[in-house]
C-alpha cells in the first residue's frame, strides 16, 4: 500500500475558490465610476461565456471589514481562475486588486496568501477570524470550485501526464528536468 504522496498532498490542499477585491477611492469619482465599468465589464464577459465570475450585488462606498477604501469582492473558482486573473491584469486601469484564495483561514488568505495586481493598500485584520472549521463555499449551485461535481483526474492519470510532459521537455534545451520520482512504500 502506497502512503500519501507529496502529489496527493498538493491535490488535496489546492484552493478552488478565490476573491478578487477591486479598491477604488471613494471620495474619487473617476475611480469609483472606473471600477463599476470594471464590473460590468466583468458581468457582461461572464453573460458571454467567457469566465464564470461573480460579482457581488453590493459595492463597498466605503472602508469595511479589512477593506481600507471603497471596493467590491468578486468570486471566481479555480476553473476560472487564470481567465479571470489575466483579463483583470491587463483591463484594471489605475485601480487596484486584492487576490486572495477561501480557505479555512480567512485572515492568513488576506495577509500572507494575498497578492495584488496593482499597488498594495494597508489591511486591518482585527475584524477577520484566524480560523473556522469550514472552508468556506460560495455559489454551490453553479457546481464549481469547491462545490465542484466533477470527477478530478486520479493520480495514476496525472503521474502519465506528467511523464508525457518530461518526455517532451527532454527535446528542450532550456527547460529544467524533474528529479527521479521515488515511490514510498509501506
Amino acid at each position: 500500500m502506497q502512503t500519501s504522496t507529496e502529489l496527493e498532498k498538493v491535490l488535496d490542499g489546492e484552493i478552488k475558490e478565490w476573491h478578487f477585491h477591486i479598491y477604488f477611492h471613494q471620495n474619487n469619482a473617476d475611480e469609483h465610476h472606473a471600477a463599476l465599468q470594471l464590473r460590468d465589464s466583468v458581468l457582461r464577459l461572464r453573460r458571454d461565456g467567457a469566465f464564470v465570475a461573480v460579482p457581488l450585488f453590493r459595492v463597498n462606498t466605503a472602508p469595511i471589514g479589512p477593506h481600507p477604501v471603497g471596493s467590491y469582492e468578486i468570486w471566481v473558482p479555480s476553473e476560472s481562475f487564470a481567465s479571470v486573473f489575466s483579463y483583470l491584469c491587463m483591463n484594471r486601469g489605475d485601480l487596484s486588486i486584492l487576490v486572495h484564495p477561501l480557505t479555512r483561514e480567512e485572515r492568513k488568505d488576506h495577509e500572507i496568501r494575498n497578492a495584488w495586481i496593482g499597488p498594495s493598500y494597508p489591511l486591518d485584520l482585527s475584524s477577520l477570524p484566524i480560523s473556522s472549521t469550514e472552508i468556506p463555499k460560495q455559489y454551490i449551485s453553479l457546481k464549481l470550485g469547491y462545490s465542484s461535481t466533477a470527477t478530478p483526474l486520479p493520480i495514476e492519470q496525472r503521474r502519465k501526464l506528467g511523464d508525457r510532459v518530461e518526455q517532451i521537455l527532454a527535446h528542450e534545451k532550456e527547460a529544467a528536468r524533474a528529479p527521479p520520482r521515488e515511490y514510498m512504500m509501506m
